[in-house]
């Protein structure tokens, strides 16, 4: 299996301070990873990385067999390439436009629609894609009016519009209730087992976010990765504990996680 992405050696640095140090992590073609960690530990920087969106300072990073900064490399050409969702997309989208017209507009890489004149095609890709994340019944709703879940399952379809080779999920579970996670989490385990689907990276805080399917987890605290590898190894109690900084139990039941605290003396 080919690298989707390869990091070798890399640190972000802003302001003096290492968001990520000296990390080195690679993703092949159909491996469908986690990311686990506090709060600042540098989650966002790897999947901003990933998106081609931020460079390195140092070291190395190839996405799509292309080198961010490399010669030859047009990061327009390769940004369409990878599909994002995420908070960030959608403070970009207009609240006005329909459900429908907000997964179409990334046919043309836009975030609103202007004078295009979409094929059927198009049409009917958006609403298959719709249609798999529980969204037919509101095609015609403004985005704006969506729920935080039907937000979510939009911006998820509105990422595969472009038939994308790594797909990019900035915590889709974060602000959902119990059932909207639950829903959520059942609809990308059955994507993340569909072997046509693209390689993915989720960036996630909790263990119970993660959907059946993924395959590797990758831990990281204050810009280190502490841990990297198949889920089945690498998600211990142990590498949970180091990670979050307290002592931490990880079960697993069937083909989902939890993760609790252990008692007060």
């Amino acid at each position: 299996m080919s690298d989707v992405l390869e990091l070798v050696d890399v640190s972000v640095v802003r302001d003096g301070r290492a968001l990520v140090d000296d990390v080195s992590w690679s993703v092949k073609e159909g491996e469908r990873w986690v990311i686990l960690g506090p709060n600042g530990a540098g989650k966002t920087t790897l999947l901003n990385l990933a998106s081609s969106y931020l460079f390195p300072s140092t070291g190395t990073a190839t996405i799509l067999g292309e080198q961010l900064g490399g010669v030859g490399t047009d990061v327009f050409e390769l940004r369409p390439r990878i599909g994002m969702a995420g908070v960030a997309m959608a403070d970009k989208l207009p609240k006005r436009q329909t459900v429908l017209q907000t997964v179409l507009t990334a046919a043309y890489g836009m975030t609103a629609t202007w004078h295009e004149n979409y094929e059927a095609v198009d049409e009917e890709r958006a609403r298959a894609f719709l249609d798999r994340l529980g969204m037919t019944e509101y095609l015609d709703r403004k985005f704006g009016t969506l729920s935080e879940g039907e937000r979510k399952r939009t911006l998820i379809a509105r990422a595969m519009m472009t038939d994308p080779e790594l797909l990019l999920l900035d915590e889709p579970a974060a602000g959902l209730d119990l059932g909207g996670r639950e829903d959520l989490v059942r609809r990308l385990g059955r994507l993340a087992r569909d072997p046509f689907a693209p390689s993915m990276i989720m960036v996630t805080h909790h263990v119970e976010e993660i959907a059946p399917g993924f395959t590797h987890v990758l831990m990281i605290r204050q810009g280190k990765i502490l841990a990297a590898g198949p889920m089945e190894t690498e998600l211990s109690s142990r590498n949970l504990s180091l990670c979050f900084g307290l002592p931490l139990i990880v079960e697993n039941t069937g083909d989902r996680y939890t993760a609790h605290g252990l008692p007060l003396s």
